[in-house]
């Protein structure tokens, strides 16, 4: 469902007399329908840089990147963001949304972008919200204001509020008590078992040994010194 081939990337530091910085050097993951991969490696090693390209943020050096069957790099704007609608779902690691839309409109979103009646997606959203522990009455808020918890648990409601084929999830534990981070994981579970690839960044080594099933030290992809 998830496969990159050969993926490398490299940084140009324009302010700093066009210096390049290879990141990524041919990396290799793959991961299919009902598994969760985790990325591990030191911080730079390139965890995120690798979830940004498969999420066709960033660009692909060389290599290929497909997301269930579609090539996402060098794709086109409109290839990625049907991908993302239809394929493709995201926790990233912050919320970042429009100022002062309510946070169930928030999570009810990608369903009403899927072609749900309003009120049931805004009883799906609230279903997750309520299962997340986010009180009801921040439902009809913006989360600009919201605790870092609070905001990653929108945050993770609006990434599981559609059955996605495939999911990235960066970090989707962090800033979580214990009861919600079981939440989480069990979120995870439930989108394995209906067959979601997972591919995801867990620096919580619990959280990772629960969910899951192998890991990939993306610190074997690093550019060799030369």
């Amino acid at each position: 469902m998830i496969d990159c081939e050969g993926v490398t990337k490299r940084f140009t530091l324009h302010n700093q007399g066009g210096t390049v910085i290879e990141v990524l050097s041919r990396a290799d993951v793959q991961v299919a329908p009902g598994e969760c991969v985790a990325l591990t490696g030191a911080s730079g090693a390139g965890k995120s840089t690798l979830i940004r390209m498969i999420h066709g943020n960033y660009l692909v050096e060389e290599g290929r990147i497909t997301v269930g069957g579609v090539q996402v790099s060098g794709a086109d704007a409109r290839t990625v963001l049907r991908l993302r609608r239809e394929t493709l779902g995201y926790v990233s690691q912050f919320l970042r949304v429009v100022p002062r839309v309510p946070a169930i409109d928030i999570v009810a979103e990608p369903l009403l972008t899927a072609g749900w009646h309003a009120d049931a997606a805004r009883a799906h959203a609230a279903g997750l919200l309520t299962r997340l522990n986010v009180p009801e009455r921040l439902w009809g808020l913006g989360p600009s204001t919201f605790s870092g918890g609070e905001q990653q648990r929108v945050n993770i409601a609006r990434g599981f509020a559609r059955n996605y084929p495939a999911l990235l999830l960066d970090e989707p534990t962090a800033s979580l008590d214990a009861t919600n981070r079981d939440v989480v994981l069990s979120l995870i579970r439930e989108a394995k078992a209906r067959g979601a690839a997972i591919l995801g960044i867990f620096h919580d080594e619990n959280a990772r040994s629960q969910v899951c099933d192998r890991v990939v030290d993306v610190s074997a992809f690093r550019p060799v010194a030369t």
